[in-house]
């Protein structure tokens, strides 16, 4: 029987369902569209981005033709728009409809692609840790500030972390004096062929700004880390989330002093960087160390938590997104759990602050100031030295062999870096 309420109701019924659509059409007209670079790390970026609202994958950017042929296809199974696959990322930087490039290329390649991509109007996410020596930490920030984008590194535990910080903050063990951070892992040998590219990889493109040293081919897709003409050691790798947090915990920005020891113990092989060492920061006022086992995994010990923060009343330990106070005797006497604890959220803020919707939680100026304490550390090791430093010049004091690892001496013809 059709009557009047009736009719008002399949009236509106049939009203929310054009809006739903027209909603449905707005949203995807407006969605922001980005292209991901490098699809190692890249395809967590892939998947994260795929399960977030309003954003639109345009491009993924490969030199590996296997990597790539996996990242499209899982775009494509999930994702209803076109996604184009491109061996050099810099032809799709002239899309005037791309919003954002998410970077996780090699360390080396961060510093160039940011600043090619930030000159090309995006909106940058850079992986940890940003820059692979100082001068490239200080040209990102300026590109940033030149070009007028936004640009977040990708250290998500600045996101993570956020509630056990700011209880930290609220006093929650007094005065702060110290903290501590710990990685333990059980890698092998390097060179071996477990992360090797496969052969039809660019190797060209693979190179990009970086003059030849020697044959990558046994180091690639991931043990470049370990040789210092491409990578920063385990302190640029792993020991940039736990300083970020320390950092940020003790409410510093540069140390005047800075030492780390320690070797290359476990393997005979090309690596480098060491596998086993303890850096240490002086603040003046507060300190700080990062530990780390590479090769052993240290099972017998349990340390408290990834970052433990020590106050004149107590002491604070944080793991991912879980945080535990102790009394000054020990006694567990709170806990909490901030919401965040996976990709997602962290590039969920990126984007939000895209839309200027947020305040973006790790802004590259504030993530260089934690990697610059990676490029210290690595430069008083390799120098054998302890490494001064003025805050207020940012620069290394009275050290001439350290300062030679301030910058790359230089890069492949074609591929200067400017801002």
């Amino acid at each position: 029987m059709f009557n009047r309420r009736s009719f008002l109701l399949q009236s509106a019924a049939a009203s929310l369902a054009v809006s739903a659509r027209l909603h449905a059409a707005d949203s995807a007209a407006n969605a922001l569209r980005v292209a991901v670079l490098g699809l190692g790390r890249g395809r967590d970026h892939v998947q994260a981005l795929l399960t977030l609202p309003g954003v639109e994958i345009a491009y993924l950017a490969e030199v590996d033709p296997v990597r790539l042929e996996r990242g499209l296809k899982l775009v494509t199974d999930k994702q209803p728009g076109k996604c184009q696959g491109v061996r050099d990322f810099r032809t799709c930087l002239d899309d005037k409809t791309l919003d954002a490039v998410f970077i996780a290329l090699p360390n080396f390649w961060h510093t160039p692609a940011a600043l090619l991509c930030l000159q090309a109007g995006k909106h940058v996410y850079v992986e940890k840790p940003g820059s692979q020596n100082p001068h490239e930490a200080e040209m990102i920030v300026a590109a940033s500030e030149k070009y007028g984008r936004l640009v977040q590194m990708g250290n998500q535990r600045r996101t993570w972390m956020a509630d056990a910080i700011a209880a930290l903050h609220g006093g929650a063990i007094g005065t702060l004096r110290n903290a501590r951070a710990f990685y333990y892992n059980a890698r092998g040998p390097i060179g071996q062929g477990a992360n090797a590219a496969s052969p039809g990889v660019d190797r060209n493109l693979w190179q990009g700004p970086v003059p030849d040293e020697r044959d990558m081919a046994p180091y690639m897709h991931y043990d470049w880390h370990w040789l210092w003409h491409w990578g920063n050691g385990e302190l640029g790798n792993n020991g940039i989330h736990y300083l970020d947090i320390l950092r940020w915990g003790l409410g510093v920005e540069y140390p005047v002093r800075v030492t780390y020891t320690g070797g290359r113990y476990y393997y005979a092989d090309a690596q480098e960087t060491p596998d086993t060492a303890v850096a240490a920061f002086d603040f003046g006022k507060v300190g700080m160390t990062w530990e780390h086992s590479s090769c052993q995994p240290r099972s017998a010990e349990k340390p408290l938590a990834e970052c433990i923060f020590y106050g004149d009343h107590g002491t604070m330990a944080i793991d991912k997104n879980t945080f535990i106070v102790y009394d000054e005797k020990g006694a567990r006497k709170s806990e909490g759990k901030s919401p965040g604890g996976n990709d997602a959220s962290h590039m969920g803020n990126f984007l939000e602050a895209i839309r200027d919707k947020a305040k973006l939680n790790s802004p590259i100026a504030e993530g260089q100031k934690s990697t610059m304490l990676c490029h210290l550390g690595n430069i008083a090791y390799r120098t054998g030295t302890t490494v001064h430093f003025d805050p207020a010049t940012r620069k290394i004091v009275n050290n001439p062999e350290a300062d030679k690892l301030w910058a790359r001496s230089s890069y492949r013809p074609g591929w200067e870096v400017k801002v």
